[in-house]
């Protein structure tokens, strides 16, 4: 061989064969025609070899060329061959064109042909007698070889190999005849091309391969041949997954991630450390400013930006019909079901537009308001900021603009929050640019709650004025805009002094801003509104009404206005018993069934033990008087605290201290309720009112009217004197039954209530009831007091079933005419439940059943009470009082009676003890007492009341109120009582707060 600058075609060199990819098995993959090689030697074709040296398989060891002897890696030429250029040449040969073509030969055209060749079949032969050239672009015997390795002037191959007409080789690749080659293509016995040893699977230049194979060997070992062919993809999937996902690693990655945390923390404190270590005090002052200026840039600038623009992605403008759907009030019994829903009728808001509300009504508004309403973008920055230090210092909010509370009314609430002031301005600057400010008022006026039912300021209009909306006067339209504050506290009906400075506040706001002249504002005058009207708006007209008008009252003595009622879409869970509230109103109705139709009922129940109200029946007219919160004279029901009064003494008398109970001068029994000489217990079972009233003068009237209070009666009892003994200060039905439930619960009072829970239509939770209870007397005071109230129920056939133990006290008030009744009661209770019954009338007049005969306490109230207990006590355990130690000095008898007989007369006296009490010596002889008592009547107790008419003091659980009663008639005040009368005694100080309208007490009489 020529090792100069010859032709290539004088060099035989052995070409190396191509790298033969392995197979799965580790078996041999055809090699493709056309695989390009780099060479080491000169001249290289496109595969990288000199023309006419066959190709070499590669091996798996860098490629090193295979022979007896070690061969230096590729890139390096051996020992004693000629030098070689870094393009694979040797020197000295002429450079190749960067196509791959030899120097002076004619340039190909962009298909491997010379240009003016006719083209070649796709098979890359040449066919016979046609001198088109091979798919290399080369005629055969041209220096270049062809890409796939072939030496020039050689007879084309297919690309299997084989040259054309030579027979099918094996499929190994050899032709028929020749000598077997091993598996790297070359033949046994040649140095040159025998491949080397394997080396072990560990070796370092062998790594990568024995890896591989190793893993393919364990991939094919674990799959398992008995596997559907569609579970194939699944397995891949699977291992992809497993290999992507890897939970331990996750997990174990996780279990450290803290620690790294904590370790990169560390590296940055330190690293800040030693930087702030190197500054000087100059340099540190301007780090600390520099640091202090980014804070406040992000917290003041980019944050509220930033959430400015994600609320304003996130929120959706309201419209106006969200108003009428969130001011849907839901009222719940205990249990869950539906007492009552509120529904605003269409009646109560009519819409009208802008154009017909006169521009001195909106002006009026907007000075109330918003005076800003004209230049803001929907929201007060100012008013915003205000209310934010308000919410950070513990106070309220405020500070919305028109726009704001339309948003608020309508869709975010009335949440006192820095969260909802954050909606309000989104949705506020959404709505500012979506309407026109007119639009936005006028929606506004139509949406707003301005009391006394009415919705939208045309239905208002109506309702304080009797006129529409375009006709109301400047005043009349700064009246109304200063009630939609707060309308129950605005409302001149409610509170006319702070309506007045409402309204001079409005119409100042209207001067200042140029709404209204100087000469108009000073010839303006407060409006005259006309009475409120009782609305239904939904209400129910049963006795259910009563129960809701209850229930507004108790929120809005615990902060929830009437307005957040009629506007928030409340849910309202109350402590009403479905089941006793029916048994109420059924025993209620058949007391009075076949009776004279003046006669008016209220019952209240309540659990002593948590003061629940468990039934509440006021009335049948829902939208009528309350009777259950009227206050009446509770006659002989009020002796129980002239005894709790004695035991909070330092040195009570007990219940064995007896008395002189024979009528006195001006003083005197019932029939049937006089004694020689009884004890306490006595007294308090035939209902004695000489022997009570002597033990409230040696108490103390103040003592008495405190032990009451304490007990749990919440009305005033002021300028008392010995006749609270018997009565003569007025309570409601619920102030009773409460003072009655602390009795029972062994002088633990529990503040009665109706409302449990309350939330809002967004699920917030406005009040939820926490009543702690407070022992205002010990379990031994109430066990006596109790004691003595134990044979009430026997001697008045008020007894319950199964020898259930109950304890009670039956009242009756006389009224100014002769032997006639104006109020009676029956209140008692067991240790699970306490009720109270009253029977009066609309007019304060005597009431009379349907024979005729006078009411008394246990008689009609007796019956319904005794109705209703044996159905509201008859699926609970009987319980007992608890054991009972005497204070004092103990009664003759205890336990349920007293040596009474029911509806007989009184036991033979006893000797009369020395501190009883004695008539003085010129008293005229005391009037002829009827010694049977009717077992039609208790005429226990009787007092003054004179005939009603005009207004009435109607109080709810916490506070009372002054209400005008309705279609009532006043009776002639010109009625006498008997000749017993009590000289001596001034009239009752009534505590009703009623108006001059009301008939005045025109005598004393005496009291039973």
């Amino acid at each position: 061989m020529n090792p100069g600058n010859g032709p290539r075609e004088q060099f035989a060199l052995p070409r190396r064969q191509p790298r033969k990819p392995l197979g799965r098995d580790g078996a041999d993959v055809p090699e493709q025609a056309g695989t390009r090689r780099r060479s080491d030697l000169p001249e290289q074709a496109g595969n990288g070899r000199p023309p006419g040296v066959p190709d070499v398989p590669d091996v798996p060891d860098h490629g090193r060329r295979s022979a007896p002897t070690e061969q230096p890696p590729r890139g390096r030429r051996p020992v004693g061959a000629p030098e070689q250029a870094p393009n694979g040449r040797r020197p000295g040969t002429p450079d190749e064109a960067l196509n791959g073509r030899p120097p002076g030969t004619r340039e190909q055209a962009g298909n491997g042909r010379r240009p003016g060749s006719p083209e070649q079949p796709l098979n890359g032969r040449r066919p016979a007698g046609n001198p088109e050239q091979s798919p290399n672009g080369r005629r055969p015997g041209t220096p270049d070889d062809s890409p796939n390795g072939r030496r020039p002037g050689t007879p084309e191959q297919s690309p299997n190999g084989r040259r054309p007409g030579t027979p099918d080789d094996s499929p190994n690749g050899r032709r028929p005849g020749t000598p077997e080659q091993s598996p790297n293509g070359r033949r046994p016995g040649n140095p040159e091309q025998a491949r080397p040893p394997q080396a072990e699977p560990d070796a370092p230049d062998n790594a990568t391969a024995a890896r591989l194979l190793a893993e393919g060997r364990a991939r094919m070992a674990t799959s398992s041949p008995d596997a559907p062919e569609d579970e194939a993809p699944a397995r891949r999937k699977d291992r992809r997954i497993g290999g992507r996902f890897d939970m331990t690693e996750l997990t174990a990655r996780a279990a450290v991630l803290p620690e790294q945390a904590k370790e990169w923390w560390d590296r940055s404190l330190r690293r800040r450390r030693t930087r702030l270590a190197k500054y000087t005090p100059k340099q540190l002052w301007w780090h600390r400013a520099r640091l202090a200026g980014l804070g406040a840039a992000g917290l003041f600038v980019v944050l509220p930006v930033m959430l400015f623009f994600i609320g304003y992605l996130c929120f959706s403008v309201p419209t106006p019909d969200d108003a009428v759907n969130k001011q849907v009030a839901t009222i719940s019994f205990a249990d869950g079901s539906q007492l009552a829903k509120v529904v605003p009728q269409e009646g109560n808001r009519i819409k009208v537009s802008i154009d017909q509300i006169p521009k001195h009504v909106q002006f009026a508004v907007l000075s109330a308001e918003d005076r800003s309403f004209f230049s803001n973008p929907g929201f007060d920055p100012i008013g915003i900021a205000r209310a934010a230090v308000r919410q950070l210092t513990g106070g309220g909010g405020g500070g919305s603009t028109i726009t704001q509370q339309y948003v608020k009314n309508s869709l975010v609430g009335d949440q006192h929050s820095l969260w909802r002031k954050y909606r309000e301005m989104i949705l506020a600057v959404k709505i500012s640019q979506e309407n026109t400010k007119a639009d936005i008022l006028a929606d506004y006026l139509n949406a707003i709650y301005f009391g006394r039912g009415a919705y939208g300021i045309q239905a208002a209009s109506q309702a304080y004025f009797g006129k529409n909306v375009w006709e109301l006067s400047p005043s009349e339209g700064a009246l109304l805009a200063g009630v939609i504050q707060s309308p129950s506290r605005w409302d001149p009906a409610v509170d006319p002094q702070h309506s007045v400075e409402r309204w001079t506040f409005v119409a100042d706001g209207m001067l200042r801003q140029g709404w209204m002249t100087p000469e108009q504002r000073a010839a303006a005058r407060f409006p005259v509104t006309i009475p409120p009207r009782r609305i239904s708006g939904g209400v129910p007209t049963d006795d259910r009404g009563l129960i809701l008008s209850a229930i507004k009252d108790e929120l809005e003595s615990r902060g929830i206005s009437e307005q957040e009622f009629s506007q928030e879409g409340l849910k309202i869970t109350t402590t009403i018993d479905p089941v006793a509230q029916q048994q109420a109103v059924d025993a209620v109705h058949k007391g009075l069934d076949g009776q004279p139709p003046n006669l008016r009922s209220a019952l209240v129940s309540i659990d002593p033990q948590t003061g629940s109200v468990l039934a509440y029946y006021g009335g049948d007219n829902g939208v009528g008087l309350d009777y259950a919160r009227v206050r009446k004279q509770p006659g002989s029901t009020f002796k129980p605290f002239v005894l709790l009064a004695d035991m909070l003494q330092p040195t009570p008398m007990g219940l064995g201290t007896q008395f002189k109970g024979e009528p006195l001068p001006g003083l005197r029994n019932a029939d049937g309720a006089s004694c020689q000489v009884c004890d306490i217990k006595q007294a308090m079972t035939i209902s004695n009112n000489v022997i009570f009233h002597e033990l409230a003068m040696r108490v103390g009237p103040q003592n008495v009217a405190d032990a009451a209070k304490l007990a749990g009666i919440t009305a005033p009892l002021n300028k008392v004197d010995a006749g609270i003994a018997l009565g003569d200060k007025e309570v409601t039905p619920v102030d009773l039954a409460s003072a009655y439930a602390t009795i029972a619960a062994g002088g633990v009072y529990h503040p009665p209530h109706l409302v449990t829970k309350v939330t809002t239509s967004d699920d917030r939770v406005l009040y939820e009831a926490v009543n702690p209870p407070s022992q205002r007397f010990s379990a031994q005071v109430a066990r006596n007091v109790i004691e003595a109230m134990l044979g009430v129920p026997t001697y008045d056939k008020l007894t319950l079933s199964g020898s259930r133990p109950v304890a009670a006290k039956t009242g009756t008030v006389q009224s100014y005419v002769e032997n006639q009744n104006n109020d009676a009661w029956t209140a008692g209770f067991t240790p699970q439940v306490a009720s109270v019954v009253w029977i009066g009338t609309d007019q304060n007049t005597p009431i009379k059943n349907a024979k005729g005969a006078p009411i008394s306490g246990g008689t009609m109230p007796g019956t319904i009470w005794k109705t209703y207990m044996f159905d509201a006590t008859k699926s609970q355990p009987a319980q007992s009082f608890g054991p009972y130690k005497a204070i004092g000095t103990p009664p003759a008898v205890t336990g349920p009676t007293d040596g009474f007989m029911a509806g007989g007369a009184p036991a033979a006296p006893a000797a009369p003890a020395p501190d009883a009490a004695v008539p003085p010596s010129d008293a005229p002889p005391p009037p002829e007492q009827n010694d049977e008592r009717p077992s039609s009547s208790d005429n226990s107790d009787s007092g003054n009341r004179g005939g009603g008419g005009g207004s009435h003091k109607e109080c709810g659980l916490l506070t009372c109120k002054t209400v005008q009663d309705e279609g009532q008639k006043a009776p002639s005040s010109s009625s006498g009582d008997s000749g017993e009368q009590a000289e001596a005694q001034p009239s009752p100080e009534s505590d009703s707060g009623s108006t001059g309208t009301a008939i005045p007490s025109t005598s004393q009489p005496v009291r039973g």
